[in-house]
């Protein structure tokens, strides 16, 4: 799913991946460029009265923080199927 969100003027879209839809949230994963750097945000909408603002903003500047969030995803996510 593709859809165009509104940025501020340096900042340009380049692909948007948009992975969860329900009423009144959308997530989605954004590449971007702003200022001729590029980085990947995950990004949180929340529609309110009819217009939708964002509620929350990640961003990955760089390959090095990409595997430093990686890896530590992946030393947590076993625990998700745990109960205690």
């Amino acid at each position: 799913m593709r859809k165009n969100f509104r940025y501020p003027n340096s900042t340009k879209s380049l692909n948007t991946s948009l992975f969860s839809r329900v009423r009144k949230w959308w997530e989605a994963v954004v590449i971007f460029e702003s200022y001729g750097k590029r980085s990947i945000g995950l990004y949180l909408w929340q529609k309110r009265e009819d217009v939708w603002k964002r509620k929350h903003k990640f961003n990955v500047r760089n390959l090095e923080e990409w595997n430093k969030l990686k890896n530590a995803i992946e030393q947590l996510a076993p625990k998700l199927a745990v109960r205690q």
